[in-house]
């Protein structure tokens, strides 16, 4: 069977530790894109309450790539001088009960406007796989998602691609207007 599509639908988003506890809630966001391999979702000012109660608003609209089979998913910022790339080293995503879930695993890729790059989280990454256990599987399987946004990021592969995020952003402002 089918899964319905929530493309031109609004949403929330979820992001959960490996042991299942929610780490990030994200107030709302406007499918753009629901294909076999991405929801591509756009946000202005979203709401965002961390897992200790703490809460915050994003300053610049950003669109989320989130992969269905892939370890990774996407926050592109539009910033005044270009887009920069913050990648969450995660599960594949899923569409569930109005969320779009994955688990987070620490590990980030920040890649800047000026085209450098930067891996975050290292430490806190070493420190959650040892505390919550994370299976030799799914460390080799982060490591390898690191190396393939790396790889993709060198290539200026989809989504490292400035001027789609940007026609995103666009058609976004379309449609919601």
């Amino acid at each position: 069977m089918m899964n319905e599509s929530i493309k031109d639908k609004w949403i929330m988003i979820q992001a959960y530790k490996h042991n299942g506890e929610l780490h990030r809630q994200w107030s709302h966001g406007y499918v753009l894109e629901d294909n076999d391999n991405y929801f591509i979702v756009s946000s202005i000012r979203a709401s965002v309450t961390e897992s200790d109660g703490r809460k915050w608003h994003t300053k610049e609209p950003a669109m989320f790539i989130f992969s269905k089979k892939e370890w990774f998913n996407v926050i592109a910022m539009i910033k005044e001088d270009g887009v920069c790339f913050y990648v969450n080293i995660a599960s594949p995503s899923i569409f569930d009960k109005g969320y779009i879930k994955y688990i987070d695993y620490d590990l980030d890729v920040k890649l800047y406007v000026d085209g450098s790059t930067k891996l975050l989280d290292v430490s806190e990454y070493h420190k959650h796989a040892k505390e919550q256990n994370y299976p030799d599987e799914i460390k080799q399987i982060l490591s390898q998602s690191v190396d393939k946004i790396y790889v993709r990021i060198k290539e200026k592969e989809f989504p490292f691609i400035s001027g789609d995020i940007e026609k995103f952003y666009r058609d976004f402002k379309k449609r919601v207007n």
